[in-house]
């Protein structure tokens, strides 16, 4: 066993979650993975069952249905403090975000000093492979957007490639997290610059994923759009003390 859990929440990516698995499982640096599966009508679950016989550092939670990113990430943080681990990272199935990259977050908090990394995609111009112009244009402004709302100084507020340290997740009240769609993304990153941890962004390449579907829809948007300025008003009556 390691201190390094990787987070997969899955829904319908039968054609991806071996691929990722044995990847992650490739890597130099040791990683264990505990895969967060929504119930998925093609499969997913049993293609991870079948590989559990293969690698003792895969672990799965199942779930009656799809209850949404921030559900699936919190149940995910809470099984990782329970089991003891030090670094939780969040990571997509689709390979748009690559394994090798990983490593790079694992350093920028076991070595420089972050509480938290981000695999930005904006950090250092704009690193986006294979999405179209509108789709990249959005979520260019809505991560300025949120920088100008909140203050923070993250270039990609709503990037889902991250690294956790233990002590972050074991202050923020997970409870309390509202968001359930990619908001959630924006909400984690708020309240841990609030409560003051060094936020480290690591320049990656973003590559949108070649097979399954993608989960992005217009109510996501919304509730980025909207959900940004009430978390902010909500931010002016909550203490930040670790």
């Amino acid at each position: 066993m390691t201190d390094r859990l990787v987070i997969i929440p899955t829904y319908n990516e039968k054609e991806n979650i071996e691929a990722i698995v044995r990847k992650v499982f490739s890597l130099e640096t040791a990683f264990d993975i505990l895969v967060i599966e929504d119930n998925s009508p093609d499969g997913t679950a049993d293609i991870v069952k079948v590989l559990q016989k293969e690698f003792s550092g895969l672990h799965m939670i199942e779930r009656k249905g799809k209850l949404g990113l921030g559900t699936a990430y919190i149940t995910g943080f809470k099984w990782a403090l329970e089991n003891n681990y030090e670094y939780v990272f969040e990571m997509d199935a689709d390979f748009s975000h690559n394994p090798e990259d990983l490593i790079r977050l694992y350093e920028a908090c076991a070595k420089d000093g972050g509480d938290m990394a981000i695999g930005s995609r904006y950090v250092s111009g704009v690193n986006v492979v294979n999405w179209p112009m509108g789709r990249v244009l959005m979520s260019y402004f809505a991560s300025k957007y949120v920088r100008i709302v909140t203050g923070m100084k993250i270039h990609d507020s709503t990037a889902g490639f991250k690294c956790y340290t233990r002590k972050v997740l074991e202050t923020i009240d997970l409870d309390k997290i509202r968001f359930k769609g990619y908001a959630f993304q924006i909400e984690m990153k708020f309240t841990s610059w609030k409560f003051g941890f060094n936020i480290i962004e690591v320049p990656i390449i973003f590559t949108d994923r070649t097979q399954g579907t993608s989960k992005m829809s217009g109510g996501i948007f919304n509730e980025a759009v909207w959900g940004v300025i009430k978390m902010k008003l909500r931010s002016f009556f909550t203490k930040y003390e670790r």
